[in-house]
């Protein structure tokens, strides 16, 4: 059984594991050639992605509601409504994105303002430029997401993996010639394309993420594994599965939103204290970002095969799988800070050449690296908390982590104390602490596995699950 389990993950994770290398290396490397640029530069396109990165994981978090739902459907072995589903899913998500879209364009002076005030003329300025193009994104964004999500409920790793692949070399190539520009002459042709800076990189992330929408609905409505789009014509809103996908969805999307809109203050804190302290926590976050690689392939895994199994209503395989993934997840994340820990200096040598800069990203690396092994508890537990339905648990409590510990105590450390941006860091490794202990007892207490998303069916609890791949 253990064998099986192994195997499942590994199918599961990989492509996840791989599509998430290429979407955080996009991030990394718009911000290296952004930070190339100037120090500004490099400020304004991190201060805006905070903002932009709230956005990313709340349609992330909505798409949730739909790879739980359509996994414990599949469970079930029921196709029609695992596609249903995904219509619903869908049309719902579209247009709350579009309305978030048109709400940050109308209020996106006023929030960079609030948040950033403090900061420098030019940097305010390169992040008026920046947040005003990316806008354009959000529903293209909310689309795949949604569409991605539905593909892993079903089991399909491997198609988002592709797509995402090929839509983050596309922003490489884009961004580069935008940023820089692209002049070429020979004897038969001419290009003269003129760098554009800041609105260069956030003009070439749009596009490619436009291509890579378009590329997810024709894939989607072509059909892939079991998952097909059609009869979108005939669409009217069920409010039986809209229930069940918001149970996920509403809960996820207001976690998502209040933990990351706690980001957003404590780096408020962090932008009243320079742009060397804004440049150095930017780039140490890109770091981060892939030292918490593993962990983020495994969330995904987690949810699709804890999932899987409720709707199966095998809980026995339900309680294996959630026990050995968060075990291979703490493994993973806690290798990984040693292995990034004496390589510091050299990954924040990447981003930029200021030697204040350097150094404070350096130590900020360093002390993320010893806090690595409480991540997996802190963040892949409540993946699959979800996966059985169990949202509203992991919403309170990341609630409680973030506004009564990260904030309160980044606050206290880094301004009150005078300990700067690392004292907004404690704050930030006590968070994980405190969650890391109440997901696990939660996990352990198996009052997850009484959770209900789609209602029960008669599924014989060996089926086998879906192998979409």
């Amino acid at each position: 059984m253990r064998f099986e389990i192994r195997r499942d993950v590994l199918r599961l994770a990989l492509p996840v594991l791989t599509e998430q290398s290429f979407f955080i290396l996009l991030g990394i490397v718009n911000t290296i050639m952004a930070g190339r640029i100037s120090r500004e530069a490099g400020a304004a396109t991190g201060a805006v992605d905070s903002i932009n990165v709230i956005f990313i994981n709340f349609f992330a978090a909505l798409s949730i509601g739909a790879t739980v739902v359509v996994a414990q459907y599949i469970g079930q072995r029921n196709i029609r409504m695992a596609n249903e589903a995904v219509k619903q899913a869908l049309v719902a998500n579209t247009l709350i994105s579009t309305a978030s879209a048109i709400l940050i364009w109308i209020l996106g002076d006023w929030i960079l303002h609030m948040l950033y005030g403090k900061a420098e003329p030019a940097v305010m300025s390169a992040m008026q430029t920046y947040l005003n193009i990316t806008l354009i994104g959000y529903p293209l964004m909310a689309i795949t997401q949604v569409i991605w999500g539905c593909l892993r409920g079903a089991g399909d790793t491997k198609t988002p993996m592709k797509v995402n692949v090929l839509m983050n070399i596309l922003n490489i190539v884009l961004g580069y010639v935008l940023i820089y520009g692209l002049h070429v002459k020979n004897i038969h042709f001419s290009i003269d394309i003129d760098g554009q800076g800041v609105r260069g990189a956030a003009i070439g992330i749009t596009l490619a993420r436009g291509i890579g929408t378009l590329l997810a609905i024709l894939i989607i409505w072509r059909g892939v594994s079991v998952i097909r789009l059609k009869n979108l014509r005939k669409f009217r809103f069920d409010p039986g599965i809209q229930r069940s996908i918001f149970s996920i969805s509403s809960p996820s999307g207001s976690e998502s939103l209040l933990f990351n809109g706690g980001k957003i203050i404590t780096q408020v804190f962090i932008a009243g204290m320079g742009t060397v302290a804004l440049a150095a926590n930017t780039f140490a976050s890109s770091v981060v970002a892939y030292m918490n690689l593993p962990g983020l392939a495994l969330q995904t895994t987690l949810t699709t095969m804890v999932g899987q199994a409720m709707g199966r209503q095998d809980i026995n395989e339900a309680e294996r799988t959630f026990r050995y993934i968060v075990k291979l997840g703490t493994l993973c994340t806690t290798a990984l800070g040693l292995i990034t820990l004496p390589l510091s200096y050299w990954l924040a040598r990447m981003f930029s050449s200021d030697a204040d800069i350097v150094q404070l990203t350096t130590h900020i690396i360093q002390l993320n690296c010893l806090f690595m092994c409480f991540w997996s508890a802190s963040f892949v537990i409540p993946a699959g908390l979800k996966g059985a339905g169990d949202a509203r648990f992991a919403m309170w409590a990341t609630m409680a982590g973030m506004w009564l510990f990260r904030i309160v105590m980044g606050y206290i450390l880094g301004i009150a104390l005078g300990f700067g941006i690392m004292g907004v860091w404690m704050g930030m490794f006590i968070d994980w602490m405190l969650r890391a202990a109440l997901f696990y007892r939660r996990m352990v207490s198996g009052k997850w596995k009484a959770m209900s998303v789609i209602g029960r069916a008669a599924t014989p609890a060996n089926t086998p699950p879906v192998d979409a791949n």
